[in-house]
C-alpha cells in the first residue's frame, strides 16, 4: 500500500466564502466608481459636513474671532428668545416671504404661458425675459435704485407725477421699502421660474388638451382642468426654491437699504451677517443660522404635505 502524502494537509486548503466572493465580484465592478468617488467625498466633509458641525459647535461659545473661544453653554440660543431686533427680523423675513413667492410663481407661469404658446416672436421674449436671470444683481440693484429713488428724479415718481400722484419715499419709507426689494427680487428671479414652469408644461401630453376642446372645453377650463393641476409637481419645487430663496434674502437689502429704515428691511440672514462680521459675534450667529434652517425646514415639511402630491397623466 501507498503511503500518504505528508506534505498533503486539507486543513491547508483555503477556499473564498461566499461573501468574500461577492465584494470581490463588486470591486471588480464598482471598484473605480469608489475610487473616483474619493475626492468628492473628502471635498464633502472638509467643506459641507464639517462646518455644519463646527458651527453647532461654536453656537455654546463667545468666539469674537480674534481672541480665544468661550465656553457659554445655553447662553446664546437663551439670548435668542429675548432679542427683540430677531424676532423683527424673522418677521421681516416672513413678510418679505409673502410679497415675493406668490407673485414670483405667478409671473412665472404667466410668461411660460406666454412663451408656450407657440406664436411668432417667443423665442426673443423668452430671452429678454431670462436676462435678468443673468444680469449681475448689483446691476439690477443699481437700476432699482434709480426707479424708485424717493425724490422727484427718480423715474417712478417721475410717472406718477404725470398721474396726479405725489411722490413717494419708496426706500426711505419703513412701509414701502421691503416692498420694493421684493419686487426688484421677483423682477431677477421670474425668468427661471419661467423656465421650470415651461419645461412643465412641454411634459403635458397635447392629447390632453385635444380631448377636452373635443368635449367644448374653453381656454380657461383647459388652464384650471389640465394645466394647472398638472403641473403640481413644479408648483411643489418652485414653492420649495422661491421659498428658501426668500429667506437668504440678503443682497439687496445690503446693497440698497442697510436693513433700515427703522429695521423695516432687517432680514435674518442681514442680521446673522450683521451679528457675525460686524459686531464679530459668531457664535450668536451660528444660533441665527440654526434657527433660519429650521423655519425653512419646518416649511418645506408643510409644502410638502398641501402641494407635493404625485401627478399621474390619464
Amino acid at each position: 500500500m501507498g503511503q500518504p502524502n505528508p506534505s498533503y494537509d486539507t486543513a491547508t486548503v483555503k477556499t473564498s466564502t461566499p461573501t468574500q466572493s461577492k465584494w470581490k465580484k463588486h470591486w471588480s465592478q464598482y471598484g473605480i466608481v469608489y475610487i473616483f468617488l474619493v475626492p468628492i467625498l473628502i471635498h464633502f466633509m472638509i467643506f459641507q459636513i464639517f462646518p455644519i458641525l463646527f458651527s453647532f459647535y461654536i453656537t455654546f461659545m463667545d468666539w469674537p474671532i480674534i481672541g480665544e473661544a468661550e465656553f457659554v453653554g445655553l447662553k446664546n440660543w437663551l439670548n435668542f428668545f429675548s432679542d427683540e431686533l430677531a424676532w423683527k427680523a424673522i418677521g421681516n423675513t416672513l413678510l418679505f416671504s409673502l410679497y415675493y413667492i406668490i407673485p414670483t410663481m405667478a409671473l412665472g407661469l404667466f410668461l411660460a404661458l406666454l412663451i408656450n404658446s407657440g406664436k411668432k416672436g417667443t423665442g426673443f421674449f423668452k430671452g429678454v425675459f431670462f436676462l435678468p436671470v443673468v444680469t449681475s444683481f448689483v446691476v439690477i440693484s443699481g437700476i432699482w435704485s434709480w426707479l424708485f429713488n424717493g425724490t422727484d428724479s427718480g423715474m417712478v415718481n417721475s410717472f406718477l407725477h404725470l398721474l396726479g400722484i405725489p411722490p413717494q419715499l419708496f426706500f426711505s419709507s419703513s412701509k414701502q421699502a421691503l416692498v420694493v426689494l421684493a419686487g426688484l427680487s421677483v423682477f431677477k428671479v421670474c425668468g427661471s421660474t419661467m423656465i421650470y414652469y415651461y419645461a412643465g408644461l412641454q411634459s403635458i401630453p397635447a392629447e390632453l388638451y385635444e380631448a377636452g376642446r373635443i368635449d367644448g372645453a374653453s381656454s380657461w377650463n383647459l388652464f384650471w382642468k389640465i394645466t394647472f393641476p398638472l403641473l403640481l409637481p413644479v408648483h411643489f419645487y418652485v414653492a420649495i426654491i422661491t421659498t428658501i430663496g426668500s429667506f437668504q434674502i440678503f443682497d439687496s437689502a445690503f446693497l440698497l437699504t442697510s436693513g433700515g429704515p427703522d429695521y423695516s428691511t432687517t432680514t435674518i440672514v442681514y442680521y446673522l451677517y450683521q451679528e457675525g462680521f460686524t459686531s464679530l459675534r459668531l457664535g450668536y450667529a451660528s444660533v441665527l443660522a440654526y434657527i433660519l434652517f429650521f423655519i425653512i425646514f419646518i416649511i418645506s415639511l408643510i409644502q410638502r404635505k398641501f402641494v407635493g402630491k404625485e401627478v399621474t397623466y390619464k
